[in-house]
């Protein structure tokens, strides 16, 4: 057991859209990733998820509107909700997310930007 250093953390996130992981806690994963642009538009259908803004401006698009999170604000996608997250002005975000272990990176939607492995930091 060890304090974790999110700072240094996000030092080591070198590649956007690439969610790292820095901990799990029983089945959920605590995950970092650096985000610029806009993502896929997706859904999970058995997993909620929580993103936490440590840096920067996020748009979470739904399909009937947009939900701004700024810097130290949190929102929570409930599991079956199609959203796609975007950042403000093409900016770098620094986000910090809480998922499921079981959780796929863009849902049932396969892309150029989907992930299968989030190495550990």
């Amino acid at each position: 057991m060890n304090a974790i250093n999110i700072k240094d953390k996000f030092k080591l996130v070198d590649t956007q859209w690439h969610p790292r992981q820095i901990a799990v806690v029983d089945d959920m994963q605590v995950i970092l990733a650096k985000i610029q642009g806009e993502f896929v538009w997706h859904k999970h259908d058995d997993e909620d998820e929580l993103f936490q803004v440590i840096k920067g401006t996020l748009y979470m698009k739904f399909r009937d509107k947009t939900v701004t999170v700024n810097e130290g604000e949190i929102i929570v996608v409930p599991k079956g909700v199609e959203h796609c997250p975007a950042t403000k002005d093409d900016e770098e975000v620094h986000l910090l997310l809480f998922e499921k272990l079981t959780t796929a990176h863009t849902g049932d939607v396969q892309h150029e930007k989907t992930q299968t492995e989030y190495p550990k930091i």
